[in-house]
């Protein structure tokens, strides 16, 4: 005998509400698309109710759903970046970039695992306030590949970019993390 809906779906954005938005805040930086995101995770839960069979918790249904939400903003977002994007970026990262955008050196290893750590609440809010600040693609490419656990392979795919340019892109995300993170963490830390 299977498991129907756990709970009742009038409840779920009160029972999983946050969670589903801190999890979407966190990878794709911006509040609205957050929101949207969760909010086409519960339509999508309740179109497919009759489909959950119980074998996991309610909770972590819906993020699978949830995930799957993300990627679509994500994809959404890469089809939708213009050169006007790169116009923006600020001046002495224009001119670190060659003719094509592309270094040869890879980035130095990240010395922390970063799926460890998140564990920690506060450590976990800090972050998410760090991945929202980074721009465009950085953050697009981070979120797959440091969050999602996609390969390297397919980020090119999925965002139509060269395997060199992710290492680029990882590299100069991770250094924007690294400053945002000491900043924030010191000054959480610091004693009043």
């Amino acid at each position: 005998m299977t498991k129907k809906i756990e709970a009742d779906p009038e409840t779920w954005l009160e029972d999983y509400g946050d969670y589903l938005y801190r999890f979407a805040y966190v990878r794709l930086g911006n509040k609205a698309s957050a929101e949207d995101a969760v909010q086409e995770t519960f339509l999508a839960a309740l179109k497919a109710q009759d489909r959950y069979d119980g074998r996991v918790d309610i909770k972590y249904w819906l993020l699978g759903i949830l995930k799957h939400k993300v990627v679509d903003h994500i994809r959404k977002a890469a089809r939708e970046t213009s050169v006007e994007d790169v116009e923006m970026l600020p001046r002495d990262e224009k001119f670190r970039l060659n003719a094509f955008g592309i270094t040869t050196s890879k980035p130095a290893p990240w010395q922390f695992n970063p799926r460890k750590v998140f564990e920690q609440k506060e450590f976990r809010e800090v972050l998410s306030i760090c991945v929202s600040r980074l721009q465009g693609k950085m953050r697009e490419v981070f979120t797959l590949r440091e969050l999602e656990g996609w390969s390297t392979e397919e980020i090119c795919k999925e965002l139509n970019i060269r395997p060199n340019h992710i290492w680029v892109i990882i590299h100069r995300a991770r250094s924007q993390l690294k400053t945002c993170l000491e900043e924030n963490w010191k000054r959480l830390h610091e004693p009043s």
